[in-house]
């Protein structure tokens, strides 16, 4: 017994809607695999992307609100730039308040390919604010 056209018609639409939704949420990296930073973004992307957002590795893990934050939203690295060793010490310690990330979460030389990826990728939205010099008196 055949099924009708109508409904091989709908199975066919509803799989491919559902192909598309599944696609929807995967985190794509925008490095070329030949990019030195290619295997830190995806030790990045594998690792802590799901607490922190950073846009080449399509992560999105850092809280939009303060109304939807939770306890395990890292900084926006879109915005805040970082630096090797400044990561390399975030790994290390659990973060700067060792309260939430978790200690040695990628060691050795995972740790400074995700350092390095980091540091040459945070901060690329960061808001730009002019500054001043400003001297002080020694009177």
């Amino acid at each position: 017994m055949r099924p009708p056209l109508k409904t091989l018609a709908l199975a066919v639409t509803l799989l491919a809607a559902a192909g598309g939704l599944g696609a929807c949420g995967s985190q794509t990296i925008s490095l070329a695999k030949s990019n030195p930073d290619y295997r830190g973004a995806v030790l990045f992307r594998d690792h802590c992307s799901g607490c922190h957002t950073l846009a080449v590795v399509g992560a999105e893990g850092s809280a939009t609100s303060i109304k939807d934050r939770v306890k395990t939203n890292g900084p926006n690295f879109n915005i805040r730039k970082e630096n090797v060793e400044q990561v390399l010490y975030a790994i290390r310690n659990g973060g700067f308040s060792g309260a939430i990330m978790p200690e040695n979460l990628v060691v050795g030389d995972n740790a400074i390919d995700v350092a390095k990826f980091l540091a040459a990728y945070s901060g690329l939205q960061a808001q730009h604010v002019p500054s001043v010099n400003i001297t002080l008196s020694t009177k």
